[in-house]
């Protein structure tokens, strides 16, 4: 892609020598009313591009400096988030009980028993006040 671009900008280069070339002659200028510049057509010209170029060169510098910014943010962001569950993986692993069944409630250390759960209905204990007071 860059050779594209130098490719472009030689021959935009030889292009505008060819015209300074056949355009070489003097214009009078008149900036105020007793200032007056005299100069080529090929200067004219070539200020006339660079204030049309600079700019919309800074635009674009400033737009894709903010996208770098940004871009380096998220990805920045992912990477701590990665390295975050890739870190947490492991703990939860042995100390979760992954490889217990879930559908025994209240066999793991903090989790409590369910009150409504029909294996623990004959228990006096756990129905909050039964016939044994």
């Amino acid at each position: 892609m860059k050779i594209l671009r130098t490719i472009v900008w030689v021959l935009a280069a030889v292009g505008f020598l060819i015209f300074a070339a056949y355009n070489w002659q003097p214009v009078e200028l008149t900036l105020w009313q007793n200032l007056v510049l005299e100069t080529k057509v090929p200067m004219l010209a070539l200020l006339a591009f660079i204030a049309g170029f600079l700019p919309m060169w800074a635009v674009h510098r400033s737009v894709t400096w903010g996208l770098q910014r940004r871009i380096r943010t998220l990805e920045t962001s992912l990477k701590s988030t990665a390295m975050a569950q890739r870190t947490d993986l492991p703990a939860m692993a042995a100390g979760s009980g992954a490889d217990r069944p879930v559908d025994k409630p209240g066999t793991s250390g903090g989790e409590p028993a369910d009150v409504f759960s029909p294996s623990d209905a004959g228990d006096g204990a756990s129905d909050g006040g039964g016939a044994g007071e």
